[in-house]
């Protein structure tokens, strides 16, 4: 069913539901009853969607207002409808910056509480409810309350990475980070293959807070897992420009994609040419923000890209107790499944989130976008039952195709607690989405 269809909603990655939303500036009030709040849908999955038979979901898109910031201390407290991006626009160039950046800046603040979003940064800063003070709910039974480490803190920890199952966000208190400019000092380097790759994310991660790396998902043998790595660190004063960053001019793609162009082929090309420009070797420069986190936003509409039948966009981690070896292995699988990802990512992560279904734990995160075909489905359980043996999980912020017995064989102890939290602040199973549906059950 595609994406524009009358009486549908999608994710990003264009996987439609039957569905409308209701979109109120008085958020608080219409969340009464409703099943899940939705903020901007960049989700790539069904998180954001409704279950089956709840056609309601409640858009917080108007419920965007910043209601406290204390400069001394960089403590801001906003309504969830607030974005990324407009976070940025107003204090970036006063000093200030979210503790994480996503790879799109089109994304709530509730959205970024419900999946405990992590950016480049997470080995040294975590992911963001590591920086949450406190969130103000609307739980199941109507109540309007204020939960934290210190009070509810179960339904606190549960709400982090607890997409949006617990309750709906209505404000969101967190500490920002102080930054020197609005500018990034950055590097990037070629890099021949997968050990080499973990190598140098491990050598970056000691010295530069934001790491990353795009690899080619196509090139097997000795050459596997190579790619591009990206490190970069805040610019001081000294090294950046006076004027703040010039506004970027956009794009949009004006059209959906016939659904031949992402094959083998294509992709194999475009990850030849993109990883041989990289020329030198190494590269040194000065980016401002936008450009470094997210890159992809000065193209609008670029899922069409994917055409009718849209993508999944697939994350895991790996831990890192299985080493390069445990990692050659999913690549092995990788590369023989034959998956055609266009945009293939990897980097290292570090301390496990405080949400008890918060995604990051120590190891090696894999990011890749698939375009629906009829093997999808296959794919990812193949993915998935690898991720399963080798002790890893993946990121339900993106997903829309794990099987519940693989979702449950990943989280296990995990999945069990956060259940008997969210059974005590909802015992009549009022709120749910399309992906708990799918995954655990819901509305059955």
């Amino acid at each position: 069913m595609g994406a524009d269809e009358e009486n549908t909603l999608a994710g990003w990655g264009r996987l439609a539901v039957p569905g409308r939303e209701v979109i109120s500036e008085d958020f608080e009030s219409i969340t009464r009853g409703v099943t899940l709040s939705r903020g901007l849908g960049r989700s790539y999955g069904d998180s954001s969607l409704p279950p089956p038979g709840r056609t309601v979901v409640a858009g917080s898109r108007l419920a965007d207002r910043i209601l406290a910031f204390d400069p001394e201390t960089g403590i801001l407290r906003a309504e969830a409808g607030l974005s990324l991006g407009e976070l940025s626009r107003i204090l970036l160039a006063r000093g200030w910056a979210s503790p994480v950046f996503t790879g799109t800046q089109y994304v709530t603040l509730g959205g970024m509480v419900a999946a405990d979003v992590h950016g480049k940064n997470h080995h040294c800063d975590g992911s963001f409810g590591d920086h949450l003070r406190r969130l103000r709910m609307r739980v199941a039974d109507g109540r309007v309350l204020w939960c934290s480490p210190a009070e509810h803190p179960d339904l606190f920890f549960a709400t982090i990475g607890g997409m949006g199952l617990t309750g709906h966000l209505l404000e969101v208190e967190v500490e920002l980070q102080r930054i020197p400019s609005p500018w990034i000092r950055m590097e990037s380097e070629r890099i021949p293959d997968l050990v080499s790759f973990l190598a140098g994310l491990k050598r970056a991660a000691a010295e530069w807070p934001f790491t990353v790396g795009w690899f080619d998902c196509l090139t097997a043998g000795r050459r596997m897992g190579r790619g591009i790595l990206i490190r970069g660190r805040w610019a001081e004063k000294a090294e950046a420009p006076t004027r703040p960053p010039a506004p970027k001019r956009r794009f949009t793609v004006p059209f959906e994609f016939p659904g031949w162009v992402l094959n083998r082929s294509t992709v194999r090309v475009f990850n030849f040419l993109y990883y041989r420009k990289h020329v030198p070797r190494r590269r040194r420069g000065l980016a401002d923000a936008e450009s470094f986190f997210h890159p992809l936003d000065v193209l609008r509409e670029w899922n069409r890209i994917y055409g009718r039948r849209g993508f999944t966009q697939y994350q895991c981690v790996l831990p890192e107790a299985i080493g390069s070896d445990g990692v050659r292995r999913f690549f092995d699988l990788l590369t023989g499944l034959g998956a055609v990802s266009f945009l293939s990512v990897m980097k290292d992560l570090g301390a496990a989130g405080r949400g008890l279904l918060s995604f990051p734990m120590p190891g090696t995160t894999v990011n890749l976008d698939l375009p629906v075909r009829a093997d999808t489905q296959e794919i990812v359980d193949r993915l998935n039952e690898c991720v399963i043996d080798l002790g890893g999980r993946i990121y339900l912020a993106k997903d829309a195709f794990t099987r519940p017995q693989h979702f449950r064989a990943m989280e296990g102890k995990r999945l069990e607690e956060w259940l008997r939290v969210r059974a005590r602040w909802d015992p009549e199973g009022l709120l749910a989405s399309a992906q708990s549906a799918r995954i655990l059950g819901d509305m059955t």
